[in-house]
């Protein structure tokens, strides 16, 4: 099947190895490599770039906007620690962000940076 994806998470990059998959079940093992901030993984299966996903007002992405389907998440990655997520993928294109928004510093990651594209074949 789909194998397994190694994911980093860090202010403010997404980097996913390999980037891409066979159709099928996939494990991503999601790491926050911080170093300040706790992060998410989100899996949206879409045909838009990683940058033209649609947002809020705040630049978070609308994970119930046009275009995208929200695959599978995880929430709340703490700095230095790794969890992991199986998804049953279909071939096609995906976007993995990190989709916090965060109040005090007042910062979108997915407006920072934390996005990337992947594929699944």
């Amino acid at each position: 099947d789909g194998g397994t994806v190694q994911v980093t998470l860090q202010e403010f990059a997404v980097a996913a190895d390999p980037p891409t998959a066979e159709a099928g079940e996939v494990t991503f093992e999601a790491t926050n490599d911080g170093p300040d901030d706790v992060h998410e993984f989100v899996v949206l299966q879409s045909d838009l770039g990683p940058t033209e996903l649609p947002v809020d007002e705040n630049g978070a992405v609308d994970e119930t906007g046009g275009g995208i389907e929200l695959i599978g998440e995880i929430e709340d990655i703490p700095v230095g620690e790794t969890q992991s997520v199986t998804l049953d993928l279909e071939a096609g294109n995906y976007v993995l962000i990190c989709n916090i928004w965060d109040e005090e510093e007042q910062e979108a990651h997915y407006q920072e940076g934390m996005r990337t594209s992947f594929t699944v074949e």
